[in-house]
């Protein structure tokens, strides 16, 4: 029997998203990780990419939030060390554990850390797009976590929308300049 590493992955990630619940009710899956998997995908098979890399990547690409490693703005470099002994313990092979832990270190868009795979632009874009299926996690992160207040809250969204689109790969953007400019004209009048 052939063993199915993203399903073998996935129950770790769920594992370790449902023992770091946040009190205010943020689930990391629920509330960002499945979508970045579900846009993946999507874009890897439009793409034509490898779909299993690009969605252990997805699927990965946070695992040290809720596993609570390290300081956020690091998350990337410890996920891709959590990643990389997950894919071991499984015997997943070398290349592949490499390609998985690009796609980890890389979704950021960090200007030192370029995406130099299809696969590593997907999951990156991916992240992105995930922000515009969950916008209330964004006005939570806002108002509970920043506790800014109305105008100030309403500005960062925003900012961080337009900072993600920015962020897009040339033809994802154009995927999604539609959606973009429909949630800028619904949610600030613009």
């Amino acid at each position: 029997m052939k063993v199915n590493i993203v399903e073998l992955i996935k129950k770790e990630l769920l594992k370790r998203c449902n023992e770091s619940k946040d009190s205010d009710g943020f689930d990391f899956y629920e509330d960002h990780i499945k979508y970045v998997v579900e846009n993946a995908v999507a874009l890897a098979k439009k793409y034509d990419a490898d779909v299993e890399i690009v969605e252990l990547g997805a699927l990965l690409h946070d695992i040290a939030m809720p596993s609570n490693i390290g300081p956020r703005e690091e998350q990337h470099i410890y996920g891709a060390k959590i990643a990389e002994e997950l894919l071991i313990k499984y015997n997943y092979p070398q290349d592949k554990i490499e390609a998985v832990k690009q796609c980890v270190l890389n979704h950021r868009g960090i200007k030192d850390l370029p995406r130099n795979t299809i696969e590593e632009e997907i999951v990156a874009d991916a992240d992105v797009i995930a922000h515009f299926d969950s916008i209330p996690a964004l006005f939570s992160l806002a108002f509970k976590e920043r506790n800014l207040n109305l105008n100030e809250g309403t500005k960062f969204v925003k900012k961080k929308l337009e900072r993600d689109y920015n962020k897009l790969s040339v033809r994802t953007k154009k995927l999604l300049e539609e959606r973009y400019f429909s949630i800028r004209k619904v949610l600030f009048n613009e």
